[in-house]
């Protein structure tokens, strides 16, 4: 099986010094092995699924480990890039996933891939960390002009924590007869598809309100995935966006 997985052959040494977990599987979705880190966490994933050691996982279907295995297949069939997802195991763990296809030679066929697991975590930590992003949350939203307010987000950000916010910007906006929410990246620690999916959707749920959703504190190396926003009006600081906001209101 791993005859037709250069990328695996040359690189078990380099798979097993990264500190996530790493699986390979065949193009049939067998899986053929596990780096060092994986086989470490599997011992307590692996009774959670009647497997009494890390071993008995090689040469299972990856379909073992899915309540839908006929869309999980078609999902990762459809893979171009890669895919990644928030996954829950059997109530007891949370990752992050990456599904990422491994191609031929000639990069014209898969012939297997590679899946991570990364910030395996207890279901109890999780619930502890999401109670501590809503304590986060608790920054005040700022009235900075008649029907104006100011969404200033700080630290690292998700889609998890982007779900709870936009909630209760839409209550603020919608309660306090809102025009223009100016949200500052100034305090995010780093620009990913997280942040880019929260803002789009901020965006499109006030504009279904007629609120107008502007985008301040551009970082420089953030430039280049701010232009990936669909139709949302930046401004490179807090004072320009108020300058904006002032002129429409006159």
């Amino acid at each position: 099986m791993a005859k037709d997985l250069p990328f695996f052959i040359t690189g078990t040494d380099a798979l097993n010094s990264i500190g996530e977990n790493i699986i390979i599987a065949d193009k049939d979705f067998r899986i053929i092995w596990l780096n060092s880190k994986a086989r470490e966490s599997f011992t307590s994933i692996a009774p959670l699924f009647g497997l009494g050691t890390v071993d008995e996982i090689i040469g299972l279907s990856m379909d073992f480990f899915h309540e839908r295995p006929a869309y999980q297949r078609q999902l990762v069939k459809s893979i171009e890039g890669g895919h990644r997802a928030r996954i829950n195991i059997k109530n007891t763990f949370v990752a992050d996933i990456v599904i990422t296809p491994i191609k031929g030679e000639m990069n014209e066929h898969v012939s297997g891939y590679m899946v991570m697991l990364m910030d395996v975590t207890t279901q109890a930590e999780e619930e502890r960390r999401i109670k501590e992003t809503i304590k986060d949350l608790s920054v005040p939203i700022l009235q900075i002009w008649d029907h104006a307010i100011a969404l200033p987000l700080v630290g690292n950000f998700d889609v998890e924590r982007g779900d709870i916010l936009i909630p209760v910007v839409l209550e603020e906006c919608t309660s306090k007869k809102i025009r223009y929410v100016m949200v500052s990246l100034a305090g995010i620690n780093h620009f990913d598809e997280s942040v880019r999916q929260t803002l789009q959707k901020l965006h499109d749920s006030l504009r279904l309100l007629g609120v107008q959703c502007i985008v301040v504190g551009i970082k420089p190396k953030m430039a280049k995935s701010i232009v990936e926003l669909n139709n949302i009006l930046t401004f490179r600081d807090a004072h320009e966006g108020l300058k904006y906001i002032l002129n429409k209101q006159l």
